[in-house]
């Protein structure tokens, strides 16, 4: 969120599927009802990153440039920030009201 309040989205391109197995699992008609928000916010911290390391990179290169990427797709947007500040400021995840009324809750996660 910008000091004047209005939003820029930083990524879009991410995502994952589920599946239930095990006995019994054919028998669940709707994995969603199943589906806690917790769960959904914790998997969509992992999958947006920073990513684990690869190719002899450590974990610090791996957020360095998480960050910087991050701090790039802002400036493409039109703002300009560090990515070491960017990288100090809040990480929320906000799950969508399509995705908070498939999980059977109203907007602003009130059930």
């Amino acid at each position: 969120m910008l000091e004047d309040g209005s939003r820029l989205l930083l990524l879009d391109d991410r995502g994952w599927t589920e599946e239930l197995r095990g006995a019994g699992a054919d028998e669940i008609d709707d994995l969603w009802a199943l589906t806690p928000e917790r769960d959904i916010v914790e998997t969509a911290r992992m999958v947006v990153g920073p990513d684990e390391p690869v190719g002899g990179r450590s974990q610090d290169d791996m957020e360095t440039d998480h960050w910087n990427a991050l701090a790039e797709i802002l400036l493409a947007q039109g703002v300009v920030v560090d990515a070491g500040e960017l990288r100090q400021l809040p990480h929320d995840v906000e799950l969508s009201d399509r995705l908070r009324a498939r999980l059977g809750q109203g907007p602003g996660g009130v059930s």
